[in-house]
C-alpha cells in the first residue's frame, strides 16, 4: 500500500477470545441462517464458516428454545457467539446464561429501561460486550420513547433517518453509561449506503466504542458486493470500522469471503493468495481470462499457502504487465501465445500459453 490508513483510536472489548477495537485487527463476522434450535446444522453451518475464516458468529434468538440450545452449539464451535436480541428482553438473559460471548441488543424494540439494566447487570457479570445495534427499519422505537421532551421542546427533531439512528444510538449508549457499563460496540446499519455512511461518520465522531461495520438488507450477491465495498470500504478508508459483516441475501459463506477481500484491497487484512488479472484489451495475445478463472479454480481449496501471503499477477500485453508482474511475488506478462515468467522483481524464463497455469500453480505452492 502506498500509505497505510489511519485507524480510528477505539476502546476495545473482547468477544470470546477476538479483541474488537484498540487497534485489534478488523474482525470479520456472518450470521448463520439456520433455525438456531437445530442444533446440527446449525453447528454444520458454523464449522463450514470456520473454515472460511470467520472469526464472529451471531446467531438469531426468536424464541426460548432458539436461546436454550446456545450451550449446545458453543460446546462444539471455535468461534464466539453472539446472540442477536429482539423484542424480548427475557432471552438475552437466558442467552447469557447459556454462555454466549456477546449479546446484541436492538434499541428500537428493547426499550424498557428496567429490563435493559437487567440485560446489563447479567452481562457485567459474565463479563461479556452488548452491541448496540441500530437498524434503519426499527430506530424508531427508542427514540420514542427517550426523547420525548426533545421532541415536544423541537430540539434534537431529527431532519433525516441517519440523525435518527445516530441519536438513538448516542442516546442508548448514554443510558448504559448511566449504569456505569461500558464494554460496548456500536453498528449503524441502513440498507441505503450513504445514510449509513454519515450515521457512522456521525456517531464516530462522539464516541470512541469500537465499531461493527454492515450495509444492511443489502440484497443478493451481486449488490450487496458493490454496496458493501462502498459503504464499508468507505468507512474503512476514513479510519472507522473494527469488525464487520457482509449482508448478502444468500449463503453466509459468500459474507465472510467478500468480506476478506474488502478487507484485502485496503490492505488491513492479509488473505493468502490475492491474483490481480487485467481486464483485456484490443493488445491482449493471450487467453487472460481462460488463465485466471482456471487458476483460481485450482487454488480455490488452498486458503492458507501454508500462513503465506501471496500475490499473483496474470497481465496481457506489455503496456502494464512487466510493471504489475514485478512488483507481485509471482507474474506472468503476456506475449503472442507465452508470457514471461517474473518471480518476486525478478523475469526469469518464457512459458508458452499451454502451460502458464501449471507452472503458475508450482511456482505458488513452491513460496
Amino acid at each position: 500500500m502506498e500509505a497505510s490508513i489511519k485507524r480510528r483510536k477505539t476502546r476495545a472489548v473482547y468477544i470470546g477470545r477476538v479483541k474488537v477495537g484498540g487497534g485489534a485487527p478488523i474482525s470479520v463476522q456472518s450470521m448463520t441462517k439456520t433455525d438456531s434450535a437445530d442444533v446440527n446444522a446449525t453447528v454444520r453451518q458454523i464449522k463450514e464458516l470456520e473454515e472460511l475464516g470467520c472469526e464472529i458468529i451471531r446467531l438469531a434468538i426468536p424464541n426460548h428454545q432458539s436461546a436454550l440450545a446456545l450451550a449446545q452449539i458453543k460446546k462444539k464451535i471455535r468461534i464466539p457467539i453472539e446472540a442477536d436480541i429482539h423484542f424480548n428482553p427475557k432471552l438475552a438473559l437466558e442467552s447469557i446464561k447459556q454462555g454466549v460471548d456477546s449479546v446484541r441488543l436492538n434499541p428500537g424494540n428493547i426499550t424498557d429501561p428496567d429490563a435493559i439494566a437487567g440485560i446489563v447487570k447479567l452481562a457485567r457479570k459474565a463479563n461479556i460486550p452488548i452491541r448496540v445495534g441500530l437498524n434503519s427499519g426499527s430506530v424508531k422505537g427508542w427514540y420514542k420513547s427517550t426523547l420525548r421532551s426533545k421532541i415536544a421542546s423541537g430540539k434534537g427533531i431529527p431532519r433525516s433517518n441517519w440523525q435518527a439512528i445516530s441519536e438513538s444510538a448516542l442516546e442508548y449508549a448514554k443510558y448504559l453509561q448511566s449504569l456505569h457499563f461500558n464494554d460496548m460496540m456500536i453498528s449503524l446499519k441502513a440498507s441505503d449506503v450513504v445514510t449509513t455512511v454519515n450515521a457512522y461518520r456521525y456517531v464516530a465522531g462522539k464516541c470512541d466504542y469500537p465499531m461493527h461495520l454492515g450495509v444492511t438488507a443489502s440484497g443478493t450477491i451481486e449488490d450487496a458486493t458493490i454496496k458493501s465495498a462502498i459503504g464499508i470500504g468507505g468507512l474503512l478508508l476514513d479510519g472507522i470500522g473494527d469488525t464487520i459483516r457482509v449482508s448478502v441475501t444468500g449463503a453466509p459463506h459468500d459474507e465472510v469471503k467478500i468480506g476478506y477481500k474488502i478487507l484485502q484491497s485496503l490492505g488491513l487484512r492479509k488473505a493468502g493468495l490475492e491474483i490481480i488479472s487485467c481486464p483485456t484489451c484490443g493488445r491482449c495475445e493471450m487467453d487472460i481470462v481462460r488463465i485466471a478463472e482456471k487458476l483460481k479454480g485450482l487454488l480455490r481449496h488452498t486458503p492458507s499457502l501454508n500462513g503465506k501471503d501471496i500475490k499473483v499477477a496474470i497481465m496481457g500485453c506489455v503496456v502494464n504487465g512487466p510493471g504489475e508482474a514485478e512488483e507481485c511475488d509471482i507474474g506472468i506478462a503476456g506475449g503472442d501465445g507465452f508470457g514471461f515468467l517474473f518471480k518476486q522483481g525478478k523475469r526469469i524464463r518464457k512459458i508458452t500459453e499451454s502451460k502458464i497455469v501449471t507452472e503458475l500453480v508450482k511456482e505458488i505452492k513452491a513460496l
